[in-house]
């Protein structure tokens, strides 16, 4: 009941963003070699669309086109749903351009906001029309406005699902300085206990965020190891305070108890997951509880500090990575295809899902959770990441086919959000 209710609530936020997009009443007949229709690859089928709608999906001569209807020849190309980027930071950039603490201390919101909504350009011209974005990092709830603009049309860019500013335990989060005294930028919102918690539940939905994140653990133990935050108790307050709004929480998470903790309180995702064992893997998949790995972002991070791959031996963090993905993978764990993207560049999203590949998913499978996974994942299965009809017209193309070689996805062809085209090489 409680999955339900999310669902219903998180429809209503992608109709009402549809609500006040610029409206298209062209109609489009597309006409690709194939179809990826958030499953399967479909062979010869073409897709029929009009306003911000798909109204017919398959083989030539199974539904009837309109009088007026604008037809779009793809020769070679597969039709996508839209992918789903499903954990980015607009407001940051790569690490090895300007560090994260010097994000929070040298840049102004102002700043970080007009590059924030630079990425979301990107973001969807790299066919990418829905981003999950977990986390202003300090941009405070500059996130709502941002997704505001893209909705009235004022500037390009994915929908998004918005977690503003996530909360973590005193202490645990933030700029690390040597004089106790000065108060520096938190990164997130700071609370403890269960009033604590509740207040800023409460505050942070009624700002306008459509999820809450959490930081179950974080690098605060002695020598900066990562330990668990909040206790469980805590946890599970935060999670029944969020779904009675109908909303859901996710859980930074890479330690083994971290993880449990998570798990035991009913999150809906585990974020990086790097320590996970085959137990926690098996609990999470009892609990229905889904994995997004973020693997791009671990590696980008190696690279920033020095890895030279092929030549240099791989990393323990890329090994462990590798190590608890290949478990997720086993124990059956619906698995979130996210990868980090503001830690490694906005517009390279589909480095995830070629990592994805690269340690052993399926490519169709790793289609499957970039477009209708996550769109279920999130309470939008219908609406967004399925070409079938009455879904959103989020589409894009590719040359070639990505289920055969998912490098493909580095160079879209088209892109089309809500019925309108933005991008068409």
């Amino acid at each position: 009941m409680q999955r339900r209710l999310i669902a219903l609530s998180v429809n209503l936020i992608v109709l009402t963003a549809t609500s006040f997009a610029q409206r298209n009443d062209t109609a489009y007949l597309l006409q690709p070699d194939r179809v990826f229709d958030g499953q399967q690859m479909q062979d010869k089928w073409q897709v029929l669309v009009s306003g911000n709608r798909i109204i017919a999906a398959g083989k030539p001569g199974s539904f009837s086109t309109p009088d007026q209807v604008k037809t779009i020849s793809l020769p070679g190309q597969t039709l996508l749903p839209g992918l789903i980027e499903g954990h980015g930071h607009l407001f940051l950039h790569p690490y090895n351009e300007v560090s994260w603490k010097d994000q929070l201390l040298k840049e102004s919101r102002a700043e970080r906001t007009v590059r924030a909504a630079e990425h979301a350009k990107a973001t969807l011209l790299a066919g990418f029309t829905t981003l999950r974005d977990l986390g202003t990092e300090g941009a405070e709830y500059d996130d709502v406005g941002l997704k505001q603009s893209i909705e009235k049309g004022i500037i390009p860019g994915p929908r998004l699902i918005i977690a503003t500013r996530a909360i973590v335990a005193t202490g645990s989060y933030g700029v690390k300085n040597e004089i106790p005294e000065l108060d520096l930028p938190r990164g997130a919102a700071e609370a403890d206990g269960k009033e604590g918690l509740i207040r800023e539940v409460r505050t942070q939905i009624g700002k306008g965020a459509d999820l809450i994140k959490v930081y179950a653990d974080y690098r605060w133990g002695i020598g900066d190891q990562a330990m668990p935050t909040f206790t469980l108790e805590e946890l599970k307050t935060v999670v029944e305070v969020t779904a009675s709004s109908g909303r859901y929480v996710v859980a930074h998470a890479s330690t083994e108890e971290g993880m449990r903790r998570a798990i035991l309180a009913g999150v809906h995702t585990i974020e990086h997951g790097s320590n996970g064992t085959p137990e926690i893997f098996r609990l999470m998949k009892e609990k229905g509880v889904a994995f997004c790995p973020t693997i791009a972002a671990d590696e980008s991070i190696s690279l920033y500090n020095g890895w030279k791959p092929g030549s240099d031996p791989e990393p323990e963090r890329i090994k462990q990575k590798r190590k608890s993905f290949r478990q997720a993978l086993d124990a059956g764990v619906m698995i979130c295809a996210g990868g980090d993207v503001g830690v490694f560049p906005h517009g390279k999203n589909w480095i995830e899902l070629e990592k994805m590949v690269e340690y052993g998913m399926p490519a169709i499978d790793v289609l499957k959770a970039a477009t209708s996974g996550n769109a279920a994942l999130f309470g939008w299965k219908g609406k967004v990441g399925s070409i079938q009809k009455d879904a959103l017209a989020d589409i894009i193309t590719v040359q070639g086919n990505p289920a055969e070689n998912i490098k493909t996805l580095e160079q879209v062809k088209l892109v089309m959000k809500d019925g309108i085209i933005y991008k068409r090489d």
